[in-house]
């Protein structure tokens, strides 16, 4: 491991060197056209950069397009309410249990739980039934 280490850094170094005399064989002229174009380069790639919606003076407007946009493929998409397949005895039972859960006396009823009571009331609500029907 120590080897590659040693190998690294003496590449590191030969590489450093090489560099440093490459720039140093560069003359003043071309160090200074290569800086201009660098620079040249930078300023390219800045306005470039940005564009009509970089600028920020659109964004309200695309905001408000995309809002309007959003609300009509919202409204558009939606699809008539469908009445539930079931008959009007499903119905009805469904209207009695919302009015149990609504009702605060059932409410309170349930939270003193008596569990023998209302297993009574309803084996009493079956035997009626047997017997009128």
């Amino acid at each position: 491991m120590s080897a590659v280490k040693e190998s690294a850094t003496e590449f590191e170094r030969n590489a450093r060197r090489v560099l440093e005399e490459s720039v140093r064989r560069i003359d003043a002229r071309t160090r200074s056209r290569l800086n201009q174009a660098r620079h040249a380069a930078l300023e390219a790639a800045a306005t470039r950069r940005r564009g009509w919606f970089g600028r920020f003076n659109l964004m309200p407007a695309a905001g408000a397009v995309a809002a309007a946009v959003l609300v009509a493929v919202v409204l558009w998409q939606r699809q008539p309410a469908l009445v539930p397949p079931v008959g009007p005895e499903a119905q009805r039972a469904a209207v009695e249990d919302m009015d149990l859960l609504t009702d605060n006396d059932s409410i309170d009823l349930m939270e003193g739980w008596d569990g023998s009571f209302y297993e009574w009331a309803a084996a009493q609500s079956d035997a009626g039934t047997e017997s009128n029907g």
